[in-house]
């Protein structure tokens, strides 16, 4: 499936054991891993879609075209100047508070459905 990352790592987390996640856009996350050279912690991958209701069924999850990356602080930058060279539309921000509770979501969603390209903070 892809390089650097294992089908757990980015399967639906609800227990039901699928994974929906676009090759092309698991190919990206790849480009990403490698050109960081430091290990990349998924905390959110694919999204089925009665657990992606339970985050108000909004979330791009459900897509298979979105991730949530555990990081913070100077990795936290180098992750979103990364992505946007690689050309990932939607970048979420999330680094206040507990460190532990600190993420970056990266998706490559499709304009007009999503407003792309977007930047924007939790």
């Amino acid at each position: 499936m892809a390089k650097y990352f294992t089908e757990s790592e980015v399967r639906c987390k609800c227990g039901c054991g699928k994974n929906g996640m676009d090759s092309e856009f698991m190919a990206k996350l790849d480009q990403l891993r490698e050109g960081l050279g430091f290990p990349l912690i998924v905390t959110s991958g694919y999204r089925c879609p009665s657990y992606n209701k339970r985050f108000g069924g909004k979330a791009p999850h459900e897509t298979g075209m979105a991730v949530d990356l555990a990081c913070s602080n100077p990795r936290a930058y180098q992750v979103v100047a990364k992505a946007l060279e690689l050309g990932f539309t939607g970048i979420g921000i999330a680094q206040g508070g507990d460190r532990g509770g600190r993420f970056i979501h990266l998706d490559t969603l499709p304009a007009p459905k999503y407003p792309r390209p977007a930047i924007w903070s939790y």
